[in-house]
């Protein structure tokens, strides 16, 4: 996707453009204050004061009929300075342009630009003339609260882009459009994988019977993926203590994104963000030897976080979430081994879901060192031992500062997602802090005590996240061992086929399958159609020939050629299928 900001034509183009957008709304609404129309990644917009007017989606055509009218009168845009007392006479009607220039210095130049009759307070630069406007598209109208603050009154927000030709245009438009179709909580819907409803809150989503099989299976999968690895699985519970986090140290660096304290009698309580400080203390309980270790915890863990209201997202961004997460506990000669372990796992795990789009981002800490644990020799020490690491295993990665967790830098893997968007799936971080913190030990083999190192690690990130992406990155067409119904039999007549379709229903049942039978009274054509619009792999569709031959039809999602086989050859296909986690039928 294109960034319209970094993008210094586009830039220009799509700020012009707002402008031109103003001008229609100020000719059809002459009472429309402005308050501020810039550009942003995908485009422009401007946010308006209509008074008790809400604008529609025809309101929206009949201003874009407006701009193009104002394109063809090829208004010269012309650049004009004024004292701090002529802007305010001229913007006088305007109370939002009145605060921008009343925040201005008094002997400030203020600069506006004019096209024809109308006139807007901006820095600049514009095209040169209206005409150059003329490949736009405005997309959606909705609402944003003045200066972003709830407190303050709801103003309309108009989405817009512009190209400097109609190709670009139309071919933006048709990416917009894949991306609308890509769009997880659209297809969360329409596959009746998940819900939300503000009645349960803001940010928690309800998986349905058919994410529930998707979340099952993933579970699953990366449990026996871990258990192969020597990983020891744990439940611990989703409350602790506020004293726990102040012990750990994320009270003062996370206590803001928690949710509320919960004050029982004496005891005060929270909603867990994370899951460490319970493994800590599960790796204490025992008395450990350099011989045990590495000791690696794992937990499908339920964590809280408090996401602002605007910044949740479907299952992609939530308030409440399912971790796949781990702690090794290990000696400091075993951290390189472990730590290409962890990478080595991560990669594993993305060709079995064929994720090739990402790239390693080695996170560090930033500047501003209040943000992180106070220890200089620490933090060199955790972060020149990931390069050395990352470097001998011949693993490509950049850096970035600023990005390090509060007690220890960590690797991170950047996705670049099916609709552009770069999403942390899988991370690994170092740390000395917490089993300081902690006081955790191991007895060395001099019989004395010594401190573990701990690597957090997370390979599908939170099961929430990771589903959003698979569902995006697929349109909804999981392969077929994750898929909620991977068959579904259609018999063409119920009165002659019905009954072999139920043998051959029961067969497949009996195997394991996730499997569905249409006896519904429909045409049959009609069943077909919403077994494709359900992303449904396999459908058999059994009529004369299939029951007297004892065979069965399938069809391919995606394919109109149906293909004969007996039904033993047809479980051996599906049960390797599944088996190799075949990600393309």
């Amino acid at each position: 996707m294109i960034n319209f900001k970094e993008d210094e034509k586009l830039n220009v183009l799509n700020h012009s453009c707002a402008h031109v957008l103003a001008q229609a709304v100020k000719r059809l609404y002459p009472d429309a204050c402005f308050w501020v129309g810039p550009v942003i990644d995908s485009g422009f917009y401007y946010d308006i004061d209509l008074g008790d007017k809400k604008l529609t989606e025809d309101d929206l055509n009949e201003i874009s009929k407006v701009m193009k009218r104002i394109v063809k009168e090829d208004k010269l845009i012309k650049r004009e300075e004024l004292t701090k007392e002529k802007a305010l006479e001229l913007f006088k009607n305007d109370p939002y342009k009145i605060e921008l220039i009343n925040n201005m210095d008094e002997d400030a130049i203020i600069t506006c630009y004019r096209q024809g009759e109308f006139v807007d307070l901006c820095r600049g630069p514009h095209v040169s003339s209206t005409k150059k406007c003329k490949y736009f598209k405005l997309l959606k109208v909705s609402g944003a609260y003045y200066k972003g603050d709830s407190k303050n009154k709801m103003l309309q927000r108009i989405y817009g882009v512009c190209f400097d030709n109609e190709t670009d245009l139309e071919n933006h438009l048709n990416e917009l459009e894949e991306t609308k179709q890509r769009d997880h909580r659209k297809l969360g819907a329409n596959l009746k994988i998940f819900m939300t409803n503000d009645l349960v809150g803001k940010g928690l989503p309800m998986w349905l019977p058919n994410g529930a099989v998707i979340r099952r299976e993933l579970e699953r999968y990366i449990v026996d993926k871990e258990l192969a690895l020597g990983y020891d699985h744990v439940y611990t519970p989703s409350l602790g203590s506020v004293d726990l986090y102040k012990t750990s140290g994320h009270w003062d660096h996370y206590k803001d994104d928690m949710f509320p304290v919960m004050k029982l009698d004496e005891e005060e309580y929270v909603l867990r963000p994370m899951n460490c400080p319970h493994h800590m203390l599960i790796y204490k309980n025992d008395i450990h030897s350099y011989k045990d270790l590495p000791i690696r915890i794992g937990e499908l863990a339920h964590d809280f976080r408090y996401e602002a209201s605007g910044a949740v997202c479907g299952l992609e961004r939530v308030r409440a979430m399912c971790q796949n997460d781990a702690h090794l506990f290990v000696r400091l000669d075993q951290v390189g081994e472990e730590f290409s372990r962890v990478v080595n796992l991560i990669l594993d795990v993305y060709k079995d879901f064929n994720i090739t789009d990402y790239k390693f981002r080695l996170s560090l800490r930033g500047k501003e060192k209040e943000k992180y644990y106070d220890n200089d020799e620490m933090w060199d020490k955790a972060e020149n031992m990931l390069r050395d690491v990352l470097k001998k295993l011949n693993i490509e990665f950049y850096e970035a500062e600023d990005e390090a967790a509060f007690y220890g830098p960590k690797l991170d893997v950047q996705v670049k997602s099916a609709i552009g968007h770069d999403v942390t799936l899988s991370t690994c971080q170092l740390d000395f802090l917490l089993p300081e913190k902690f006081d955790l030990n191991y007895i060395n083999e001099e019989g004395k005590k010594q401190r573990p190192v701990v690597i957090h690690r997370a390979i599908l990130g939170t099961l929430d996240r990771f589903t959003a992406f698979l569902l995006e990155e697929t349109k909804g067409l999981l392969p077929l061992w994750l898929a909620p119904i991977q068959i579904n039999i259609i018999p063409v007549n119920n009165e002659y086929h019905l009954e072999y379709a139920k043998e051959i229903y029961e067969g497949l049942k009996n195997k394991g399958f996730r499997i569905t039978l249409d006896d519904r009274d429909e045409k049959m054509n009609y069943k077909i159609r919403e077994s494709v619009i359900k992303k449904i792999p396999y459908t058999l569709i059994l009529g004369n020939k299939e029951r007297d031959s004892k065979k069965i039809s399938y069809r391919l999602h995606g394919s109109d050629i149906t293909k004969d086989m007996y039904i033993d050859e047809f479980i051996d296909k599906i049960e390797n299928d599944i088996k190799t986690k075949k990600y393309k039928y």
